[in-house]
């Protein structure tokens, strides 16, 4: 985590590729897509995250003596190469959809313009980095939903699949709408709040549960979380509590943020009843924070049984994404420079029809509902394509042709998704910090329909083709298939 050098995370075919064209004399400028084709978890969308660990990446992409020597023992690649590589940068082009965007299956989420020996070689670690951070954001997004507007904590480092990942993951967790984490190196990283309560092993290592809750609260007045399921959540950790509470508050010591924690048990029942004890001993701004492998499925029917719980940690099913744990990225080859400076479309083709790639050299615009604010549809189109919103704009479905929606001009607005990030090899982007981020994400979810956040059978937001890339498609796929 602490090294900026990540040039030989990748795979090794990326390397005897690079390796292939540098022989073969192949310094065509390309283009390629990073995107996804299916919404984790069977939703309605996702969240874009981890661009700014790809700008780091590519801004430290170089060769090293010691990376030269490891490839050379490996015997497959040859001494003109490897000299190439010493003097190895990144020089292309790179166009990303900004971190916290909503977003959907089979757009350019990273778009990459670059000699194809540089194209190539960025693949593995581009997508390394989106999918994970995406995949988590995703997964924060669809938990903080279900906990409507209630606190949720990301606290999964332990849980998680190592360090890296405990650490971008909990950034992600913090982008998809998670108040905070416990994981004290990524506050210190990223400059988010760090929040935590006590253990277990607090109250044990003590002689009493009352005198293990005083301490604290002596300790940490204005953090004050009470775990209480120690040994007898309502007959010895609520009354423990409220009697700490009501010494503090009688010896005049201000509680800030108080409350108490539960980690097992009949949750729902037992913060009802928490609820009610607090209240009658006159601590109605007592918090009531939950955690026992929660996620959104449980939190959703926690509050539907009417919990009251108004504060959530949600640890190794967020951190995991336990029920989906991978977000399925790809990158494949769209274009490639002509002599004349235009872009020869490509394909991959596929007996599955989702998996037949879009050519080109390709922008996303997103449409909105100019009445509701709402996404209506998001819009793949080849780059120059001009619109005009007052005009009238058909949307057809790309996979299923039949499904077509003709907006009236002067009825939505449009914006163009995929912003510049690196020019010729330069940096141009400032990436927000994190809890901006997290800001933006809060705005970008409140475009979607509820219809779209809903777990069950969410509805689709249409990711449709302009006419020209949908006609540059057909010709393509007739071409193949000996139809002209």
């Amino acid at each position: 985590m602490d090294t900026s050098n990540l040039t030989l995370l990748t795979d090794l075919y990326e390397l005897t590729m690079m390796q292939g064209y540098f022989k073969t004399g192949s310094q065509e400028t390309v283009v390629f897509d990073a995107f996804y084709r299916c919404n984790p978890s069977n939703g309605g969308y996702a969240i874009c995250a981890g661009l700014e660990q790809i700008m780091d990446y590519i801004k430290g992409l170089h060769f090293t003596e010691g990376d030269i020597a490891y490839l050379r023992s490996l015997g497959i690649f040859e001494e003109d190469f490897l000299a190439y590589l010493k003097d190895f940068r990144f020089s292309g082009d790179i166009y990303a959809i900004p971190e916290g965007t909503v977003i959907f299956p089979r757009e350019p989420l990273v778009k990459v313009i670059a000699p194809i020996m540089e194209a190539q070689l960025v693949e593995t670690a581009i997508l390394n980095i989106l999918n994970h951070q995406s995949l988590i954001a995703t997964k924060a997004a669809r938990v903080c939903y279900a906990a409507q507007g209630d606190s949720v904590m990301e606290f999964g480092l332990r849980r998680a699949q190592g360090p890296d990942a405990g650490v971008y993951g909990a950034r992600a967790a913090v982008i998809g709408g998670c108040c905070g984490t416990s994981n004290v190196l990524c506050g210190q990283m990223f400059d988010i709040p760090v929040k935590g309560t006590h253990a277990h092993s607090w109250i044990m290592s003590f002689a009493d549960e009352y005198t293990a809750f005083k301490t604290y609260a002596i300790l940490y007045p204005s953090a004050c979380i009470l775990l209480v399921d120690t040994y007898d959540t309502l007959a010895s950790g609520i009354p423990n509590a409220i009697r700490v509470f009501t010494e503090m508050r009688e010896k005049g010591i201000p509680l800030g943020f108080y409350g108490i924690r539960m980690d097992s048990g009949d949750l729902a029942y037992l913060s009802k009843v928490a609820r009610k004890m607090l209240d009658e001993a006159g601590f109605s701004d007592a918090v009531i924070s939950a955690s026992n492998d929660l996620d959104e499925y449980l939190i959703e029917n926690l509050k539907a049984q009417g919990a009251k719980i108004t504060s959530w940690g949600v640890g190794t099913n967020l951190i995991t994404s336990k029920d989906c744990p991978a977000f399925g990225g790809v990158y494949k080859l769209a274009a490639i420079e002509g002599e004349d400076g235009s872009f020869l479309p490509k394909i991959k083709l596929s007996e599955n029809s989702e998996k037949v790639t879009n050519p080109g050299n390709k922008t996303v615009y997103r449409i909105y509902g100019k009445a509701s604010g709402k996404i209506r549809a998001d819009y793949i189109c080849l780059v120059g394509e001009t619109f005009d919103p007052e005009e009238d704009l058909l949307l057809i479905n790309p996979l299923e042709t039949w499904k077509k929606t003709r907006l009236k001009g002067g009825t939505y607005t449009m914006r163009e998704l995929l912003v510049p990030i690196f020019c010729k090899g330069e940096c141009v982007y400032q990436s927000p910090k994190v809890m901006d981020i997290q800001k933006y994400c809060n705005a970008e979810k409140e475009t979607l329909w509820n219809e779209t956040k809903r777990f069950a059978n969410p509805h689709e937001v249409y990711v449709d083709l302009s006419d020209k890339l949908f006609d540059m498609k057909r010709k393509i796929l007739n071409e193949y298939s000996g139809l002209h």
